[in-house]
């Protein structure tokens, strides 16, 4: 029965290795099949039009010159067709637009030279130069105009577009980076595509080949979290391949990408957020989530901290929230590395965040009178009552015993611009 059993098991594992082997081999082989079709479809484009130029002969030229010729022409109608497939859905629609509009130009033009009494060459060369010179126009102008298009307006027929159905989201450095994107995205509260520019990507890889060790992690955990957003289903992330070489800032490029697919801008940079904004643009900062998002505190409130160091002011102790707001209790600068219950007394909002002021809790508020004359010249210890002895011994953490009343602090990260 064992060697039964121990055959089955060894059997089982071979035939999921072997299930294992053949998905691999289907999931490479349709990578393949994937990016060699578009190049099966160029190639029998490209031999049609040699055959052609053999064939035809256009302008009376010789066999190789005609293959050589229509050889040209499928090069040129290739390196077209790549070229279209980095332009944007709002530009293709503005070039056919124009295009066409250039077309009909031409036609009319060409009408009305039917009905003049020029020379048949020079009313010819007229017509075709005008075809020539106002589709290339109409083509240009069209393309450059196409992204004021508001796509918005079709009824959700271009929703696979950036910016169709859910208005696109433009993800900056800092706000990959710092990571909560990923969580916040996952959690379903942002709609729509999440674009990351190609320069943007630059950027992270720049960071993460820095010299310095802090540099470099934060750089490889901003890709890291890009990754992790691209193998979410649930999220559409897309690398814009759109660039402006005419523009060296970063901050200004990511202004002109979202201006081009009328997106807003995801970013916790203080000072792109003022410029963005000034130009007319939608912002969304992760900090001003973060700070929305913190429970609202009244005076009046009791809260258990736990104080880590003193204030600024003379008997001032310092303790912080686990969301990371600071907390000055008045008084309780003897008291730190302690957890003490306080009394909220007043918020106060500042540029750096939320500001908590509270003073000790006289009903919990552990006794701490002067000690006796003689006991402090004698360089003794007073003598404690039972109550306060037993309730020091409570309130004092011992040694080498990790205090678990005493909540883990959290400091609001430093060290780069940002938006509270």
């Amino acid at each position: 029965m064992a060697r039964l059993a121990v055959a089955a098991s060894s059997t089982h594992t071979v035939h999921a290795a072997a299930r294992r082997k053949s998905a691999a081999w289907s999931a490479a082989k349709d990578a393949v099949g994937e990016h060699l079709r578009p190049w099966l479809l160029r190639a029998g484009l490209f031999l049609a039009f040699v055959m052609a130029g053999i064939h035809f002969r256009p302008w009376g030229l010789s066999e190789g010159y005609s293959a050589a010729s229509g050889a040209a022409l499928a090069l040129i109608v290739v390196a077209f067709e790549l070229e279209l497939e980095r332009v944007s859905l709002r530009r293709l629609i503005g070039g056919s637009v124009g295009a066409l509009v250039g077309l009909l130009g031409a036609l009319l033009m060409s009408m009305v030279l039917a009905h003049t009494s020029m020379a048949l060459v020079p009313r010819s060369f007229t017509s075709i130069a005008a075809l020539i010179v106002m589709t290339y126009l109409g083509l240009v102008i069209g393309a450059a105009k196409g992204d004021l298009l508001n796509l918005d307006a079709f009824g959700g027929v271009f929703a696979g577009e950036p910016g169709g159905a859910a208005q696109a989201k433009v993800l900056d450095t800092s706000v990959i980076i710092d990571g909560r994107i990923a969580d916040i995205s996952t959690a379903l509260f942002l709609e729509g595509a999440l674009l990351v520019p190609q320069f943007v990507l630059r950027e992270l890889q720049m960071v993460a080949d820095s010299a310095d060790p802090l540099k470099r992690q934060r750089g490889r955990r901003g890709l890291e979290i890009l990754q992790r957003m691209q193998k979410n289903d649930a999220l559409r992330v897309e690398i814009v391949e759109d660039d402006f070489p005419q523009i060296p800032d970063v901050d200004m490029k990511l202004i002109e990408l979202a201006k081009r697919y009328s997106a807003r801008i995801l970013t916790n940079d203080y000072n792109l957020n003022k410029v963005a904004t000034l130009q007319g643009l939608e912002v969304l900062n992760i900090n001003q989530l973060a700070n929305a998002l913190k429970p609202v505190v009244l005076p009046g409130e009791p809260l258990h901290v736990f104080i880590l160091r003193e204030g600024k002011e003379y008997g001032q102790g310092v303790a912080y929230l686990d969301d990371g707001t600071m907390v000055v209790v008045d008084g309780g600068r003897r008291l730190i590395n302690r957890a003490v219950d306080i009394v909220v007394t007043s918020v106060h909002q500042t540029t750096a965040g939320k500001m908590i002021f509270g003073k000790l809790d006289e009903r919990s508020a552990p006794a701490a009178g002067p000690a006796p004359a003689a006991a402090t010249a004698a360089g003794a210890e007073p003598p404690a009552t039972g109550r306060s002895s037993q309730a020091g011994a409570e309130s004092r953490p011992q040694e080498g015993v990790p205090n678990e009343n005493a909540p883990r602090p959290v400091f609001p990260e430093s060290a780069r611009t940002q938006q509270p």
